[in-house]
């Protein structure tokens, strides 16, 4: 298989430096609160998506302290650039997670631009603290900043999307350059599930809006990430493995996009 490819029974897909990533993950942001709506095994993917966690969340949260945990690996953490140096800052949350590595390292935002902080993500990926790399809300002329001066070029993008925050020309770029493209906030923290559209859609299929919304980024071959602190909705966003949407249902949904297939990660900087 090569990058891109999603593998045989649809739950992951290969990134440009050869690992595998699973499609559906379960957000914890801003903390790990819904961790335990997972139940002492958290069966629901083979990892978890420990997206934005500070020292306060990763406490707790590494396979040491919960041993049930699928093949026992935490699958991301964030390097903050208020920070000076990625790679101390990934030996400290490798310490506090109690891990060797993590799958996936990822630079939350590219303030102060966005190629300072790589040759520190490069120095953690070489020393073994993480088996991949890679940067958030990024837009396609940062990524093109960073892949012009990278020797180990990012494996992700983390950008909010959905059918709602559809940036074509940000998924297109990410695609051809070979990097995956991860959906943070893709039932915009809840408001997006009430829309007519997305609940009509449901009401056909027998799904909760929210499947609906997840299957439109998997057929997208988006790794997405979920979150809730209800095991019951955990459970059914879980569920989205077992029926596909039609093109016209994809085509429907497509059009509610609000930010006219921008190449930007982002409407609005918070840093």
């Amino acid at each position: 298989m090569t990058a891109g490819d999603v593998t045989a029974d649809g739950r992951a897909r290969v990134l440009a430096d050869g690992n595998v990533i699973p499609l559906l993950g379960f957000g914890v942001w801003p903390g790990v609160q819904g961790r335990g709506a997972l139940g002492p095994r958290g069966r629901l993917s083979p990892h978890r998506h420990c997206a934005g966690l500070r020292q306060r969340g990763e406490r707790g949260s590494g396979p040491t302290r919960q041993r049930g945990t699928a093949r026992g690996r935490v699958h991301h953490d964030q390097f903050y650039p208020r920070r000076k140096d990625p790679e101390a800052e990934a030996q400290r949350s490798l310490e506090r997670l109690g891990v060797d590595v993590v799958d996936l390292y990822i630079i939350h935002w590219p303030a102060g631009g966005p190629i300072w902080a790589w040759d520190g993500m490069q120095r953690a990926h070489e020393r073994g603290h993480a088996r991949s790399i890679g940067v958030s809300n990024y837009s396609v002329a940062e990524l093109d900043a960073l892949l012009a001066v990278a020797d180990t070029p990012p494996a992700v993008n983390q950008v909010q999307f959905s059918p709602f925050e559809y940036r074509r020309r940000l998924l297109d770029a990410c695609e051809e350059r070979q990097v995956a493209l991860e959906a943070y906030s893709p039932l915009g923290t809840g408001h997006h599930l009430g829309d007519r559209a997305v609940r009509g859609i449901a009401a056909r299929l027998g799904r909760t809006p929210a499947q609906i919304l997840l299957r439109w980024c998997l057929q997208r071959k988006l790794v997405v990430l979920p979150k809730s602190t209800h095991r019951q909705r955990i459970e059914e966003n879980a569920q989205v493995f077992d029926f596909t949407l039609s093109q016209p249902d994809m085509a429907a949904l497509d059009t509610l996009d609000r930010t006219a297939g921008t190449d930007q990660a982002r409407e609005r900087k918070w840093w």
